[in-house]
């Protein structure tokens, strides 16, 4: 597969979003299982793979460190920090980003990975009581100290993206972007990338599922899956949002591919430092995602998805209103 750069970070074109292999969705696999997709993955030249504590939490670090250990050297590890998790209950008790915090989150990733060295390390939001200098100081700090290669963050405003990376340089920034959610180019989050040479790592860049076309209207989600309280996936949203999937079904048609891949390619030619982070608990999307780095939009095409797109509402916020107010937050004044 062909690589492309987060700053200094060589990775491949399309990465591996792990968290829905034992998180978040109602379909989880077992460690072996996910072990084996994981490795599935590898086989089929991808080299980046996301994760997080928050991820079970815990147990999707434990999933990704088994799979990859044989593979270390091959491999870049992305995790996050920045939520206060009781490490006895798992209990989330909000955003959390103050050094000692970050310290705890680190030396924990480090053990349930199996590493010695975090590759990519996100603030995976904002803490708006702690500087971004603080945060940045001590990502900083672990990386004198070998525990950490690289910074990134995910979801920040865009002045303390700034802020963060005049302390220390920032690889890469995490945040949801697909053809359904654009917000991205509007709101100065790519423009800070253009200017400040930082990758950019769109996670859910298949509309957390929808953008497949796999979700007709007899679809029904699962118990214990979160998409149950995100507006998007209302009845009535995704009844109106499914002119966008006909769009790429139409596009896909026309390429020989599929509306999966016609999303991720339309990703990937917006900015040659895009890295989507697809995820799946299925060897056959894998592949089929995997397939995406293969498809060739003219600009003819990417205008005609422009045109299209521009002429169909999206229906619905991303979130609930708790983890929208989570999204785009600036750190105080250090």
């Amino acid at each position: 597969m062909q690589t492309r750069q987060l700053g200094n970070l060589e990775v491949s074109a399309l990465g591996l979003g792990c968290m829905g292999i034992s998180f978040s969705y109602a379909t989880k696999l077992s460690t072996p299982e996910g072990v084996a997709l994981i490795r599935a993955g590898v086989e089929r030249g991808v080299t980046f793979f996301d994760t997080a504590e928050v991820y079970g939490p815990f147990t999707n670090e434990e999933v990704v460190g088994k799979a990859l250990r044989p593979f270390r050297d091959q491999v870049v590890i992305a995790t996050k920090f920045g939520f206060d998790i009781d490490f006895k209950t798992g209990e989330n008790r909000g955003v959390c980003s103050r050094p000692e915090r970050i310290r705890q989150a680190v030396d924990g990733s480090l053990k349930r990975l199996g590493i010695e060295t975090i590759d990519l390390l996100y603030q995976h939001r904002v803490d708006p009581t702690v500087p971004i200098e603080d945060v940045a100081g001590t990502v900083k700090a672990l990386i004198a100290e070998g525990k950490v290669r690289h910074f990134g963050m995910s979801e920040p405003g865009v002045q303390t993206l700034r802020r963060a990376h005049a302390v220390l340089p920032v690889a890469a920034v995490q945040n949801e972007y697909s053809l359904w959610w654009r917000a991205v180019e509007s709101n100065g989050i790519l423009a800070a990338c253009d200017e400040l040479g930082i990758g950019f790592v769109p996670y859910s860049p298949l509309g957390k599922g929808f953008l497949t076309g796999a979700m007709g209207k007899d679809f029904k989600l699962g118990d214990g899956d979160f998409r149950k309280s995100v507006p998007r996936f209302s009845p009535d949203a995704m009844q109106k949002n499914q002119a966008l999937v006909d769009l790429l079904q139409r596009v896909a048609g026309q390429k020989g591919a599929t509306p999966a891949q016609i999303a991720l390619a339309w990703l990937l030619a917006q900015r040659p430092y895009i890295v989507p982070i697809p995820g799946t608990t299925k060897l056959h999307r894998l592949e089929e995602n995997l397939g995406a780095a293969r498809v060739t939009l003219s600009e003819t095409d990417l205008r005609e998805i422009e045109n299209a797109a521009a002429q169909i509402p999206i229906e619905g916020e991303r979130y609930a209103p708790q983890q929208m107010a989570m999204v785009g937050r600036e750190a105080p004044p250090s």
